[in-house]
């Protein structure tokens, strides 16, 4: 059971998650109402998830010193700001940019939003506590992305993004409500704040991370095309399966933190990125029936959402304090693999169709697989500053404070 305060910071996470993932399911109006393929509507995703993997580093330095909850609450207004220009942007252009807005606010809150769930729990509840915040985009795809396919067809993509931004605003309202006053990190050297990124375990795990979100996304971002081919289903049919994807996300996110508290951080992502190369290679086989496609999307939405408890916990343990610099850098990595997920899936969909585009995907999972187990075999490079906790892998050294946790 998650704490009031972890709660409201899923809460968050899942109005940012909302912003973030909406054009999937968008996807069919969007190109309708605006002209455009759906590859080129696809490029909403590209804009949103470009300015976020750039911002969140750069946005990270940026407000290091500020009180946490104030932080947290000016990143959910920047979103709300982002959806409202987008629900009333006249041209295609103008809506990348209100993209690109929205995603700043995102940027921002995901990864503060994660170090303070760590932050303020002990040690033995920190994976539970991070998968908590990240269940709120686990539980976007399962309500957001579907609901909003659903009532795009209704009442249009405009109205959509309006009530996104008013669902921001809520979760402002509450992290102001509930969450305390949270104290910025004690300052790190400039020097010293990049020396994690020297270390190659951290570099092959950003690698490994922008690898699977690429190949997750590039068909989850063009499920509706897939689908329409392996089983012939369209619309509300979609918008049910797509509730199994984010159910099986809700479940993975959760055991996924679990897993990391009992067994640390190496064996349950070995485990999760195994399950996702298997069920998207055999995904145009069984997605032939409605029955087959809620099997196997329920199952590839577990393996995509237990992935982050376990990358997160290990950049944690890698460099704890540094830790708010790494998670920023892998929420750009999360968004880095989405962004070029829909250029990658754009062109594999143009040159081999939607059956190609799964078991493309399944591929880059198994070079991600590679690098996850190439990860825990590197040592640190030796650098002034650079020696890491030697505890046992996947275990969180017990002198490392929490309190260390957002620097």
């Amino acid at each position: 059971m998650s704490s009031p305060r972890t709660a409201v910071l899923a809460v968050g996470t899942f109005a940012v998650g909302t912003s973030g993932y909406i054009v999937a399911g968008l996807l069919p109006v969007l190109s309708a109402q605006l002209h455009v393929s759906a590859a080129a509507a696809a490029q909403l995703v590209t804009a949103f998830a470009v300015a976020y993997a750039v911002g969140s580093p750069l946005f990270a330095a940026a407000t290091g010193r500020w009180e946490r909850r104030r932080l947290l609450v000016a990143a959910l207004v920047v979103a709300a700001i982002g959806n409202t220009l987008a629900a009333l942007a006249p041209t295609y252009g103008l809506l990348l940019a209100a993209r690109a807005v929205t995603a700043v606010g995102a940027a921002v809150f995901t990864p503060v939003a994660s170090a303070v769930a760590a932050q303020l729990n002990p040690p033995e509840r920190r994976g539970r506590a991070v998968a908590a915040v990240f269940g709120g985009l686990a539980l976007a795809t399962i309500f957001g992305v579907p609901v909003g396919n659903l009532l795009s067809q209704h009442i249009g993509y405009r109205a959509v993004f309006g009530m996104v931004a008013v669902l921001s605003l809520a979760g402002a309202g509450a992290v102001l409500a509930v969450l305390p006053s949270v104290a910025p990190p004690a300052p790190v050297p400039f020097r010293d704040r990049f020396t994690p990124v020297r270390d190659p375990r951290v570099v092959v795990v950003l690698f490994a991370t922008i690898v699977c979100c690429v190949a997750s996304f590039s068909v989850y971002t063009f499920i509706s095309p897939v689908l329409a081919a392996t089983a012939g289903l369209h619309g509300t049919a979609v918008s049910m399966l797509l509730f199994c994807y984010g159910a099986g996300g809700a479940a993975g996110n959760v055991l996924g933190g679990r897993a990391v508290d009992r067994w640390g951080s190496r064996p349950p992502l070995m485990a999760v990125i195994t399950l996702a190369v298997v069920v998207l290679a055999v995904l145009p086989l069984v997605a032939r029936t409605v029955t087959g496609a809620a099997i196997v999307l329920f199952l590839w939405g577990m393996s995509t959402w237990a992935f982050n408890p376990p990358v997160q916990h290990r950049l944690i343990e890698l460099a704890p304090q540094t830790s708010g610099l790494l998670l920023s850098l892998n929420a750009s990595a999360i968004y880095l693999g989405v962004g070029l997920a829909g250029v990658v899936g754009g062109l594999v969909l143009t040159a081999g169709g939607p059956g190609v585009l799964p078991e493309f995907s399944s591929l880059l999972d198994v070079l991600g697989l590679l690098a996850v187990g190439f990860a825990w075999q590197r040592r640190q490079v030796g650098s002034r500053g650079a020696t890491t906790s030697q505890s046992e892998p996947g275990k969180m050294s017990p002198s490392c404070p929490s309190a260390n946790l957002t620097r």
